[in-house]
């Protein structure tokens, strides 16, 4: 940024009617599930739809770079940090309601979904099983479409509500929406700010039955004692990443603090310590290693920010 345009992006942050919380260089290992990364030149929490839109305007304005992050669940901040503006919801994206008569859940983009899980299990609604234990806010599971090949959270949206600098605010319905395997047809320059889920009552029992049968899963299958991003990359088409990257020989393979799980391989955990650089590096490796073996190159689901 040169001065004119970082004194345009500096007074909208001390603005005492911008309705937002700023962290200037934010360390954003505090903020990411990997417990890794450099500093956000600015780390701004919004806590209204207003302060959202006059952000993004300024930042597009001042051609500042920005992304929107939930809680870091599928991110990888490199050492060195971002020179932008991390971008997260607060609190008007943190509000949860049911509407009884339709069955839909009407849920702001920084809601954690696991407590959207919870509520509709409290409720005996079902719908939502397949989503237990999953870290990330409701607007971070929308955009990669978490989930499955066989439950997704996109196959339950009735609507999705987003917002960007230049069309504003835009309400679709999910129909209007590609959803694919860890994918969805939203653009870089939106933000997901709200959406309706559909459920449908059902016996408690079996809801619980389900939800307990998908954490055991997770708890048997998953490295849960390190940090990680989760799944780093996405199965290829009748293929398992982790029986790939096990069969490349790389289970368990180390650089420095970064480890390819010994509890599951599509997994790359922080044993401590560990550097972006590190945990990039290991991915790099990953990539190589089973193109070198299958001749298929793996797709990272892991987003990455602040790198070259």
């Amino acid at each position: 940024m040169t001065a004119r345009h970082a004194s345009q992006l500096e007074a909208l942050l001390v603005d005492n009617s911008f309705d937002a919380d700023v962290y200037p260089n934010e360390p954003m290992s505090r903020h990411t599930m990997y417990r890794i990364g450099g500093p956000a030149r600015f780390y701004v929490q919004v806590g209204s739809l207003g302060a959202l839109k006059r952000l993004v305007e300024t930042c597009k304005q001042t051609d500042t770079e920005w992304t929107a992050v939930g809680r870091g669940s599928n991110l990888l901040v490199a050492d060195e940090g971002y020179r932008g503006v991390v971008i997260t919801l607060g609190r008007d994206f943190r509000i949860c309601r049911y509407d009884e008569d339709v069955h839909r859940f009407c849920v702001g983009a920084g809601v954690p979904l696991s407590s959207v899980v919870q509520d509709a299990f409290h409720r005996s609604l079902a719908g939502l099983e397949f989503a237990v234990g999953t870290p990330g806010t409701v607007g971070g599971a929308l955009r990669m479409n978490a989930g499955s090949r066989e439950e997704w959270i996109g196959s339950r949206v009735v609507s999705v509500t987003t917002m960007s600098a230049e069309q504003g605010l835009v309400r679709r319905s999910g129909e209007a929406i590609e959803w694919g395997y860890r994918t969805s047809s939203f653009s870089a320059d939106e933000i997901i700010v709200e959406c309706e889920l559909s459920v449908e009552p059902a016996d408690p029992f079996f809801i619980r039955g389900k939800m307990e049968a998908s954490h055991a899963r997770r708890k048997k299958t998953q490295p849960l004692t390190y940090p990680s991003c989760g799944s780093v990359f996405r199965n290829p088409d009748g293929h398992s990443a982790a029986q790939l990257i096990e069969g490349a020989g790389l289970k368990g393979h180390q650089i420095g603090g970064a480890q390819v799980s010994e509890v599951h391989a599509n997994f790359i955990v922080n044993t401590g310590g560990a550097t972006a650089y590190e945990v990039k590096e290991l991915i790099d490796l990953v990539q190589r290693k089973v193109y070198e073996a299958y001749g298929i190159e793996l797709q990272p689901e892991v987003r990455f920010l602040g790198f070259a």
